[in-house]
C-alpha cells in the first residue's frame, strides 16, 4: 500500500471537495492511502509537494486546484507557472497527478470536477499512481 498526499489550493471549495473527492476514490479502489494538505493558491501547490518529499512520508502526490481565466494576466502566470513547476518535479523522478483545473468559467470547471462528468481529481490521482508503478518498475 502506498501514501499519497493530496496538495489543494483551497480557492473554489465546491469544486475542491469534487476533484479530492475523485482523487481519493480513486485512490482507495487502487488499494493506496491518502492525506490532504491545503496551501493557499496554485502556485504553493509545487512547493508543498518539494517540501513533503523531502519528508520521506509519501510515495506520491496528487495536486488539485482550480484556476478559472478573469480579466487580467494573472490566469496565465498562476497556469502556467503551477503546471511548470509541477512538470519539473515530475521530471525529478517524483510521481505527481495534476489535477489543477485551468478553464475559462465556472461551468467548464463544474463539468471537470463532478466525479461522475469528467473527474478530473480521479484522473490526476490515476496519473500519479500510473507514475508510482513507473517508478517501481525503473528503480535502480
Amino acid at each position: 500500500m502506498a501514501r499519497f498526499l493530496i496538495v489543494e489550493a483551497r480557492f473554489y471549495a465546491q469544486l475542491n471537495d469534487m476533484l479530492i473527492a475523485g482523487a481519493k476514490a480513486a485512490i482507495e479502489a487502487a488499494g493506496h492511502e491518502a492525506e490532504v494538505l491545503t496551501v493557499p493558491g496554485a502556485l504553493e501547490i509545487p512547493g508543498a509537494i518539494a517540501l513533503a518529499v523531502e519528508s520521506g512520508e509519501y510515495d506520491g502526490f496528487v495536486a488539485i486546484g482550480v484556476v478559472i481565466r478573469g480579466e487580467t494576466y494573472h490566469f496565465e502566470i498562476v497556469a502556467g507557472e503551477s503546471a511548470r513547476a509541477i512538470m519539473a518535479l515530475t521530471m525529478d523522478g517524483i510521481p505527481i497527478g495534476n489535477g489543477i483545473l485551468t478553464v475559462e468559467n465556472d461551468d467548464q470547471a463544474l463539468v471537470r470536477a463532478n466525479p461522475a462528468q469528467k473527474d478530473k481529481g480521479g484522473e490526476a490521482a490515476k496519473a500519479a499512481i500510473a507514475l508510482l508503478d513507473l517508478s517501481t518498475r525503473f528503480a535502480r
